[in-house]
């Protein structure tokens, strides 16, 4: 164990060794393999687009707009995000409560992982095998149930970032290996239509599909009981629970300025990412004109020269700053989503496109991958300074929040847009508007006052 101490709490506390750090990291591997099954496949597999269904894909749920253009598809998961959006401070607010002996945080995470990736598999099985109002509701009940478990894992999680990295150093680097992991895992998520390809024809599409998606499943829940096993949450993070109320807590954590700006940007960066993550196999698919198994790979590429970046941004955050380089990234991004928006025009092969993709995506995904759960542990400490109240576990659910209100509301747009006029035009549109999202979500990131937030804990560290 390394015997340098943390003395940020009253209780002196040990740092976390970089072995630990990744163990904490399986954990991500674990849970972003679920997340990216269900953003990058659930609408695929529920709305499917006209080629696949001229290939036998069934239709289990009520299909086209139901109403304003919002698609059964939108309604349920932007819904089921919403609700459970809206539990994100409650479990926050438990967490930060809680007087376990084990700690405040690995009881949750160790309750939630089984559920949590049952209910990734039970989500594509459906009770009747055609169109039918009784899978909607079923289906609804899934996604809430999803999320909910999402919550309970994710939210105490991501609380225990500032607490392992109780430096200005761990903080990155606990960033940058959560960000590996989750890349890792996401890439991992890509491979369902190439798993199930491999698996015998003669079982069928949709069960080759539900299999992988249970096998994925499986690895997953032993990924995120890792650390719940392996790191003694004692040794590292405080034990000494809120004892202020939840929507007290709830209320502070929004009238913190910089947190206001941080959640703003974030919100518009997940309606952003997440219209353009669920649209990528219709981008390569129907604009580039690849198979879907495609995805995978391009995504792949796009992890690797990602990965490759990451030292880069690690150093670079270390001594510039975590703001300017993710201002960067939100202006890189909506460069590559504008030019993704035009794939497979002006006679250019799709090819050159999907590698413009790639190489334009990859270095906003280090360094977004990485540096706003820097920024918001930074926020997080710089408030506890102020305040004298740890209230790690409401800020990060705070941020789940924000990333499941931008998640349900991407869904709505993603699924009602894309519908639009022919020729792939509505895939197009939802394109531009990730990218004009972005572009909104780094022009409010500009305002935020790194420099002050470092002053404020830099004795500290």
């Amino acid at each position: 164990m390394n015997m340098n101490t943390n003395t940020n709490n009253t209780t002196t506390k040990a740092l976390a060794t970089s072995h630990i750090l990744w163990l904490f990291a399986i954990g991500q591997l674990g849970w972003s393999i679920l997340s990216g099954i269900i953003s990058n496949w659930l609408v695929y597999f529920y709305q499917p687009s006209q080629d696949l269904q001229n290939q036998g894909m069934p239709i289990f749920i009520t299909q086209g707009a139901i109403v304003l253009g919002l698609t059964t598809i939108g309604a349920i998961t932007a819904s089921g995000r919403l609700i459970d959006a809206f539990l994100d401070p409650w479990i926050g607010g438990k967490s930060d409560a809680s007087k376990n002996p084990r700690g405040r945080r690995i009881p949750f995470m160790q309750w939630a992982a089984i559920p949590f990736g049952v209910a990734t598999t039970a989500i594509f099985i459906m009770p009747i095998n055609h169109e039918s109002a009784i899978n909607n509701a079923t289906l609804f009940t899934l996604v809430l149930i999803f999320y909910f478990c999402m919550t309970c894992y994710c939210t105490p999680y991501n609380a225990l970032i500032p607490e392992l990295g109780s430096t200005k150093e761990l903080r990155i680097n606990v960033s940058t290996s959560i960000s590996t992991t989750f890349f890792i895992g996401t890439a991992v998520a890509y491979l369902v239509p190439n798993i199930a390809g491999a698996l015998p024809q003669a079982w069928g599409f949709v069960t080759n599909f539900r299999i992988t998606v249970a096998i994925l499943s499986t690895v997953a829940i032993v990924c995120m009981l890792m650390p719940t096993f392996t790191i003694d949450e004692k040794t590292y993070a405080t034990m000494e629970p809120s004892t202020i109320g939840v929507w007290e807590s709830l209320s502070k954590t929004f009238k913190n300025r910089q947190f206001q700006i941080f959640i703003a940007s974030d919100v518009l960066y997940w309606i952003g990412l997440t219209i353009f993550q669920t649209g990528m196999p219709f981008y390569i698919t129907e604009l580039m004109g690849f198979d879907a198994s495609m995805t995978f790979f391009l995504f792949a590429g796009m992890t690797v020269i990602s990965l490759l970046f990451y030292p880069a941004v690690n150093i670079a955050a270390k001594r510039i700053g975590k703001k300017p380089l993710v201002f960067s990234a939100f202006m890189i991004f909506v460069l590559g989503f504008v030019l993704t928006s035009q794939a497979g025009q002006f006679g250019i092969p799709s090819i050159v496109w999907a590698v413009v993709m790639v190489i334009l995506a990859a270095v906003p995904m280090a360094i977004l991958g990485i540096l706003p759960q820097a920024v918001l542990a930074d926020v997080a400490q710089a408030d506890s300074i102020e305040s004298s109240e740890k209230r790690e576990g409401m800020f990060y659910a705070a941020r789940t929040f924000s990333m499941k209100l931008g998640q349900s509301v991407a869904m709505i747009v993603f699924t009602s847009v894309a519908l639009i006029g022919s020729a792939g035009m509505g895939y197009r549109l939802t394109a531009l508007i990730a990218a004009g999202l972005c572009l909104a979500g780094g022009l409010i990131f500009a305002t935020y006052a790194e420099k002050r937030v470092l002053e404020q804990i830099g004795h500290a560290d």
